[in-house]
């Protein structure tokens, strides 16, 4: 017979200690919880089940000495049926533990994972007795115990970051250097093929799409579909099996932690795509597969005047309800363990103004962000947020706290319009560039607060953006109703795949420009993996259910695609090269005056932009001069001295002359580092005392290095 002792109400979950496993489980309103135990993944019922037997501070635990890792198990917890109170608790159904480091066995389909009946006329108010245990997810024990020798987070400042979004798995899938069994896993892109492109092209962070542990919604399953993406967590603790080359629960850890370690020793940080917003069990008509079952009054935001139905900040059916202060610290405790014990460097939080809904309103003071900013370890790692979710009141780009950087859509957006030719853009355009302090200044943050973008995971592809002027999301079989509508796209003249030489040469001219602007501005550049070699979903800008080629970044290039990565590896190499391009604080005045000797906007004259002219709405044009002298210090507090840089950009259709400024007239040495019009990147010298020609929607650099 199993020896049970008390043992202890924390930590939280099914943690071995090298002698035997402490369980815990916690739930306000339950009367009883059983540990079952599973002896193999392909068992229909457990072997064993035990009632845990204390309960202390609403968290019902005990003390398995017999037990040991590699253990497979679930809860069943026992409570109240009462939809109409919130109240769902079912013995009959196997609860995946929140807290599970590994996946012993995914989730299988079927609708005993329902804790009502399917198809009974009363919906989500009968009861279901089947069992659920043959098709739950089970979870594992795990040694977590991994050798990190001399692994060193790489701490790269943010002024000096650089972002790449990839997907684990479609970043590797298709390239044919990396060992097969290897491709689209966590030990694909720790390999060596994938870490030499990453460092060839000289990003700094790999943002990494959810690897939390998820599942594919039911309607896509009977679809014969998945969710690639991964946005529909069920373990905010263990990573996503999908994405191992190791078939062991405990290896796949290791495989991970390797992967971390191998990226480290290449000088890339590791930046986890979070999602605490909503988890995969969805509304009242979804699955009992864990917090539900657990506590549904207290894991989840109830409406207040029907708590049969949720809240719902996110479109996803639920909303954690952090609030509660268990849910809170499941959340910190996540964070804290992918930091601690997976060495990763920071996060991007989905939909994050969700996780800061006090009393339904988005609350800067909020318990979320009080013990975010209290907390010694997750106060010192990367946080960025994306700053909305879709409730009432969730568009709160510019105010997260002072700790947070944020996703700045408005310079997504203003960057879109400025190349496609929007008249009136040109003074946000200003203001994007140099790091839109009308957003993040007043509340004491720097340009790094701002990571800029063009493009991400969700909406077009930089090809696609300047190939299509409407989404075309058919695969996703929903009739293209889903996605984005308003994309600020171009497609430059034919809607989709030509052969048409001028329009792909125009396509690719935009490319080069909208790449230019996100490496000139101040703030954090993100670059979407594939965007580098044009890759394409064939105008489809939702592929979250899209596990195929168009999602999979192809690695057989053709000769523009391999000019364009050059060009894109030289831009990163020139804002490395040139502090004026990354600068820790705003320029002293976003206007222009006499006692201003950091930035001056220029028209085609040469001279500093007027009122008059920032009012032009016609206006399509645009010059930046940055001075390099002393106004930086660096982390040993010496001056840092750069080159001068100017940079002139044509958004018209037509060609513009513009005159040098009086500024660098007096020195005899410029030189243009590239135009984007034909994507030139060889240095050549220029004459300031000739204007120079902009060719039609181009842009280009200029320097004056620093004592010449």
């Amino acid at each position: 017979m199993m020896r049970i002792w008390p043992g202890h109400p924390y930590p939280l979950g099914a943690t071995w200690d090298g002698t035997g496993v402490n369980v815990a489980l916690f739930s306000d309103n339950a009367t009883k919880v059983e540990l079952c135990i599973f002896a193999s993944p392909d068992d229909t019922h457990e072997t064993e089940r035990i009632e845990l037997p204390e309960r202390m501070y609403n968290v019902f635990h005990g003390y398995f000495p017999d037990l040991k890792e590699g253990t497979l198990y679930g809860f069943r917890v026992y409570g109240p049926y009462n939809p109409q109170q919130g109240l769902r608790f079912n013995p009959n159904k196997l609860l995946f533990d929140p807290y599970a480091r590994a996946v012993g066995r995914p989730l299988k389909w079927d609708d005993s994972l329902f804790g009502y009946r399917l198809g009974d006329p009363s919906k989500d108010l009968s009861f279901d007795t089947r069992d659920s245990a043959p098709f739950a997810p089970l979870a594992l024990v795990a040694d977590t115990a991994f050798t990190w020798g001399n692994d060193r987070r790489p701490e790269v400042p943010w002024e000096r970051t650089v972002i790449y979004e990839l997907h684990v798995k479609g970043f590797t899938k298709l390239m044919t250097e990396i060992p097969e069994k290897l491709r689209g896993t966590y030990a694909g892109l720790a390999s060596a093929p994938a870490i030499a492109y990453l460092k060839r092209l000289g990003i700094t962070a790999v943002e990494l799409l959810p690897i939390h542990f998820h599942i594919d919604e039911h309607f896509l399953t009977q679809q014969q579909r998945v969710n690639y993406w991964g946005y529909n967590s069920l373990g905010f603790f263990a990573p996503e099996p999908r994405y191992c080359a190791a078939t062991d629960p405990e290896l796949m850890i290791h495989e991970f932690k390797s992967m971390v370690r191998t990226l480290h020793a290449a000088g890339i940080e590791v930046i986890l795509d979070v999602v605490y917003n909503h988890t995969a069990e969805g509304n009242e008509r979804g699955p009992t597969l864990s917090w539900r079952g657990i506590d549904n009054t207290s894991y989840y935001y109830l409406n207040d005047a029907n708590r049969r139905f949720y809240t719902d900040y996110t479109g996803c059916g639920n909303s954690p309800y952090l609030r509660h202060p268990r849910v809170l610290q499941m959340v910190m405790d996540s964070l804290r363990y992918w930091v601690t014990e997976m060495h990763v460097d920071g996060f991007r939080f989905d939909l994050a103004a969700t996780l800061a809904r006090q009393f339904h309103n988005v609350d800067r003071m909020s318990g979320f962000f009080n013990v975010i900013h209290q907390d010694p370890i997750l106060s010192q790692v990367k946080l960025i947020a994306e700053p909305w979710d879709v409730g009432e009141g969730g568009y709160q780009s510019g105010r997260f706290p002072i700790i947070w950087t944020e996703w700045n859509g408005r310079y997504r957006d203003c960057i879109r319009r400025f190349w496609k030719g929007d008249d009136g853009s040109v003074s946000e355009t200003a203001t994007r560039l140099a790091g839109s302090s009308d957003l993040y200044e007043d509340n004491g943050r720097h340009p790094s607060a701002s990571i800029n973008f063009v493009t991400c995971h969700d909406g077009f592809t930089m090809r696609d953006l300047v190939s299509y002027n409407d989404k075309h999301n058919e695969a996703n079989g929903e009739g293209n109703r889903d996605g984005n509508d308003h994309n600020l796209s171009w497609n430059c003249g034919i809607e989709g795949h030509t052969t048409d030489p001028e329009i792909l040469e125009l396509r690719d001219r935009q490319e080069r420009n909208f790449f230019a602007t996100l490496f000139v501005s101040q703030g954090v550049p993100m670059l979407l993996a594939g965007d580098e070699i044009q890759h394409s979903a064939q105008g489809n800008n939702n592929c979250y259910a899209q596990d195929n080629f168009l999602s999979w970044i192809k690695w057989e290039l053709t000769d523009a695609q391999r000019k364009q990565l050059a060009f894109i590896r030289r831009l990163i190499e020139i804002r490395k090269e040139q502090p004026a391009l990354s600068r820790r604080r705003f320029f002293k005045s976003m206007t222009l005056g006499d006692d201003i000797d950091e930035i001056y906007w220029l028209d085609s004259t040469g001279r500093q932009m007027t009122a008059d002219a920032w009012n032009t709405t016609s206006l399509h044009s645009l010059g930046l001069l940055l001075l390099g002298h002393c106004s930086q210090i660096d982390d040993q507090g010496a001056c840092i001295i750069g080159d001068n840089l100017l940079i002139l950009m044509n958004a018209h259709h037509k060609p513009i002359r513009f005159t040098m400024p009086p500024e660098l007239c007096k020195f005899r040495h410029l030189d243009r580092l590239f135009d984007t019009f034909d994507g030139d990147i060889e240095i050549a010298a220029c004459d300031t005392s000739q204007p120079y020609l902009l060719r039609p929607r181009s842009m280009a650099l200029f320097r004056h290095k620093a004592g010449t």
